[in-house]
């Protein structure tokens, strides 16, 4: 883990698809944020090039530049190096954590999806920065998501490792106090930050 990595209760979630359902512009949302106080940002884009990812990776940079802010490349571990981001974060059926430390060194942010007891207690024992759960509730910007894990299920990971924690899944500015009640260290958002006020959920989960 970095050593200077703190984990904030809101953690913005950029996906470039959820963007471009709503004619959002990805930097220009990226600035919004930035200038809402957002300081941990995952940008997660699914369907684009390696080129393209890396060249919205440089344009993300360039957004942040000069803010304390963290920021996360989903998945595509091969482009850490070049991306000059801070950390990455991977699923399930990706690489092995400890072949993605092998390629992001000791000191990059990881972070894991979990979605069962298994992998909660699993990734307790990982080389990992957080561990994230869910989804917590039903969403729309995963087409092949998880089953839905509720409240208990943040619970039942809580229980189960004492790594950071972060929720996802459908989490809003109206339901997210009550999964930080329910364990999680960190909130995961995506759509409740492109739909709602941004400055008020930012000013809400400092």
């Amino acid at each position: 883990m970095t050593r200077d990595f703190r984990l904030p209760r809101l953690y913005a979630i950029l996906d470039a698809e959820s963007c471009a359902r709503r004619g959002l512009a990805l930097l220009e949302t990226a600035k919004v944020w930035r200038d809402a106080g957002v300081t941990l940002m995952q940008y997660r884009d699914k369907v684009a090039t390696d080129a393209s990812v890396l060249e919205n990776a440089a344009l993300l940079r360039c957004v942040f530049e000069g803010v304390d802010a963290t920021l996360i490349l989903n998945d595509r571990v091969h482009l850490f190096a070049e991306s000059g981001f801070d950390g990455v974060h991977v699923g399930q059926g990706d690489a092995s954590v400890a072949s993605v430390r092998e390629v992001i060194g000791a000191d990059a942010v990881l972070g894991i999806s979990t979605h069962n007891p298994a992998q909660f207690a699993d990734a307790d024992l990982l080389s990992v920065s957080y561990v994230a759960v869910g989804p917590v509730f039903a969403t729309s910007t995963k087409l092949d998501a998880e089953p839905v894990v509720g409240l208990d299920g943040v619970r039942l990971a809580r229980s189960l490792t004492r790594k950071p924690l972060v929720a996802i899944g459908g989490i809003t500015q109206a339901n997210a106090a009550s999964v930080l009640e329910a364990g999680a260290d960190s909130v995961a958002v995506i759509s409740g930050l492109l739909d709602g006020d941004v400055r008020g959920f930012v000013a809400a989960h400092r």
